[in-house]
């Protein structure tokens, strides 16, 4: 059964997600590492998790029970390709999908502004959210969840061993 999992700490389109989920009635796992404020709807299909502090705690949650059955919204680009390995789906806030196809370079151009920052240069961030990005969330996790609830056929599953 598919399930949505949110990588909810740094969320901007929480409430979108909410509402797809609750329209497809799916499971909803908001995880977060103390961000006892968010606030959730009330809803059995959603459930509160809070890990304990620490780096990658939440993400660690989130790999171990993410599915090929199930989507994962998160901006945590290692994460995502953690999803991938395991056959689930994985989408950012602005409704970028992350796939086999486009993960690698994701993964290399963090590494590069990683080892930028680390050399003292200024990399900037991400651009604020904008209606269309909002919608375009929508739209392309409304279209990997109903792919998700689908079986996929063998050739799209990851191979054992991952990338």
């Amino acid at each position: 059964m598919t399930a949505l999992y949110l990588d909810a700490d740094a969320c901007p389109v929480r409430e979108e997600a909410f509402r797809v989920a609750a329209r497809l009635q799916l499971h909803t796992h908001v995880v977060s590492n103390g961000a006892r404020g968010i606030l959730l709807p009330e809803s059995p299909l959603i459930h509160r998790v809070i890990v304990t502090e620490g780096a990658d705690v939440a993400d660690d949650w989130i790999a171990d029970r993410i599915t090929a059955a199930d989507v994962c919204v998160t901006q945590d680009i290692p994460l995502a390709a953690r999803c991938l390995e395991k056959g689930a789906r994985a989408l950012n806030a602005k409704g970028h999908r992350w796939t086999l196809e486009n993960i690698g370079n994701a993964l290399a151009g963090r590494a590069v502004a990683e080892h930028l920052r680390s050399t003292g240069a200024r990399t900037g961030g991400p651009s604020g959210m904008t209606p269309a990005d909002r919608s375009r969330f929508l739209s392309e996790l409304d279209t990997l969840l109903r792919a998700a609830m689908r079986p996929a056929p063998p050739s799209l599953r990851v191979p054992p061993g991952g990338f």
